[in-house]
Parts: structure tokens; sequence; C-alpha cells
């Protein structure tokens, strides 16, 4: 069993399906992820004892969905070293614009880097080119998927 890099989370049960093009296209690539649902509001003692060993689980990018002020990840970025992901998932009167201003308006220290809302996939290419930062195989891979991407855009 190959051991996750990346681990996928989001707030809800509600938000499995906006987060699964996150795990979908992981393993498009060959990386192996873990996926959550813990609410830093409603099991926070089961989100903190997930962040204790994140790292030690050989995790090195977390890529985290949350609606409404999107605390969720801007929670993780605070207890780990490593990079995460916010996604911004629509939800609520104003459609996850919230979630997206809750994510680029972290404090100064806790960064989190911000795709567009509902957009898990972006969340994943950018864990992927993460990773690929280290692992040549990734970066092929990575550079396949622009050089696909651009030629269906052509068509």
């Amino acid at each position: 069993m190959t051991t996750p890099r990346v681990a996928v989370i989001y707030s809800s049960p509600a938000e499995h399906d906006s987060m699964a093009q996150a795990g979908a296209l992981l393993a498009r690539f060959g990386v192996a992820y873990d996926e959550s649902c813990l609410s830093p509001h409603r099991s926070p003692q089961a989100l903190t004892a997930w962040l204790t060993d994140l790292e030690t689980r050989g995790i090195e990018v977390v890529i985290a969905g949350s609606s409404g002020s999107a605390a969720l990840a801007g929670i993780i970025a605070a207890h780990v070293a490593i990079p995460v992901v916010g996604v911004p998932l629509s939800g609520g009167a104003i459609h996850g614009s919230d979630a997206l201003y809750g994510l680029t308006q972290l404090p100064s220290g806790v960064p989190v880097a911000a795709v567009g809302i509902d957009n898990a996939l972006n969340g994943a290419v950018l864990a992927v080119q993460i990773l690929a930062v280290g692992d040549p195989v990734l970066r092929q891979a990575i550079w396949q998927f622009k050089d696909d991407f651009e030629k269906a855009a052509r068509l």
C-alpha cells in the first residue's frame, strides 16, 4: 500500500461531491491521498487528533475545502509546516465569496494558497505541482497534463 502524500479534507458531508474532483485528479497522477470529513466547529477534538500526526504520516500537502468562513484551511495552516491549499466552497447567501475572502485574509504567517470557488480540481493541480518540485516523474506528468490541456483547448 502506498503512503498518502496529500490529505484532502472538508468540513461537511455535503461538501464531498465538490471535493471529489481533487481526489480524482490526484488518482489520475498516481498520487496517494487520504480523505477526511472533519469540522473545526462540530468536531474540534477529532480535528486536533488528525492534525497531531499529519506530517509523521507522510502528508506533504493538504487540500482543505469548506464554505462559510473557510476556517478549516486556516486552522490547519496554523498547526502545520507543510503547504495548505484552500478550496472555497459555495454555500450560504453569498455563494462562496465569504469562503474565498476568508482564505485570502488570514493573518501574516499563516499562508493558505487559495483557488477559485468550487475549484477543487485546481487545488489538486496545485498540490501536484508542489510535489513535483522534488519529484521528476510528477514534474513530467504535470508537463504532459499542461500539453494535453493546451491541445484540448485548440479543438
